[in-house]
Formats: C-alpha cells, structure tokens, sequence
C-alpha cells in the first residue's frame, strides 16, 4: 500500500482541525508561503518543518509523513556533506576533488533526486576550478606576476564557494555555485 503525500495528509490535518494556512502559520512559526509550497509539492521540506507543523496541528509526525527510515534526514544530512567537502582532498590527491564526487554521484544519483543535483553542481564546479587552475598555472610563463595572484585567487574563490555550500547543504538542501560551467547536463 502507498502512503499518501506530506501534501495530501497536511491539507487533510489542517482541515480536519479547521485551520486555515494563516492560522497554522501562527501556530508554528512556518511561512504561510513554505506551507502553500508544502501542500502544492513545490517543495520537499525539512524534517523539522514537518515536526514544527505536527506540533502546531497536535499530530505525531507520522500522521504527516510515515517515516520509514527515522534517521533518514541525518543519511541525507551525510552525503550532502560528503558530497560538498569530499573535494577537500584534491589538497592532498591531485584531482580527487573532481574523481571522488564523480564516484559518489554516480553510486547515489539514482537514488535520490537531491544526490543528482548536488552531485553534477559539485562535480561541475570542481572541473571548472580545476579548470582555471591549470590555465593560470599556464600563463606563469608569459605573466610571472598574474600567476600568483591568478591563482591564489582561484584557490581562494574555490575554497570559500565551498565551504559556503557545505552548510548551505546541510542547512537548506540547497547549493549555488556560480560561475560553474555545466559538464554534465541533466
């Protein structure tokens, strides 16, 4: 049997106490907006969005979402750690900051659509640095003084972008890296 949506049984809570979205919102310190996008399936909240809503409908959280897995979210919380600061040992193994996210997103991409996507966006941004870097170490020869400060500031772009995307994932389930260019295409 297939367990019905967060959406279907949020709406069906919420009704079913006679809250509206506004009311609920006050209840429980969720964004009248992040609940809309919650019951119209825009958004695949956090567990403790959930846990914030069960609590404000006086639920368990699995009237919202049967969990069948509890440590689920922390498995989640893991590889999207491991995904954003695995690059780190391309400090140590020249190019394992593009192989090892490569291995991972290729293990876990199908399992999970959040994998896929951080998975291409870290392996994208990776190639691109390691991208520049090479360049910038090719026009020591011509420039002598662009190159250091080429590439300590691609060094320094790199680190800081994903440092800042390592608790981006972990905190939203989001990541931006900018600038990247898109090897691998969904």
């Amino acid at each position: 049997m297939k367990n019905k949506p967060l959406s279907e049984n949020l709406i069906y809570q919420r009704k079913l106490k006679g809250y509206t979205q506004e009311l609920l919102s006050e209840k429980t310190t969720v964004g009248v907006r992040t609940i809309q996008r919650i019951e119209k399936e825009e958004v695949e909240p956090h567990l403790q969005t959930v846990k914030l809503l069960a609590i404000g409908l006086n639920i368990e959280v699995k009237d919202l979402i049967p969990l069948e897995n509890p440590n689920e979210e922390n498995i989640k919380r893991g590889w999207m750690l491991l995904f954003h600061s695995i690059p780190f040992l391309g400090f140590i193994i020249p190019f394992s900051n593009i192989f090892m996210p490569f291995i991972f997103w290729s293990i876990k991409s199908k399992d999970n659509k959040v994998y896929d996507m951080h998975g291409r966006a870290v392996i994208n941004f990776q190639c691109t640095i390691t991208l520049l870097f090479i360049i910038s170490l090719l026009l020591f020869f011509p420039f002598p003084g662009f190159n250091y400060f080429g590439t300590a500031a691609i060094v320094f772009y790199g680190i800081v972008a994903s440092i800042y995307n390592v608790f981006a994932a972990l905190n939203n389930n989001t990541c931006n890296y900018p600038l990247s260019i898109p090897f691998l295409k969904k």
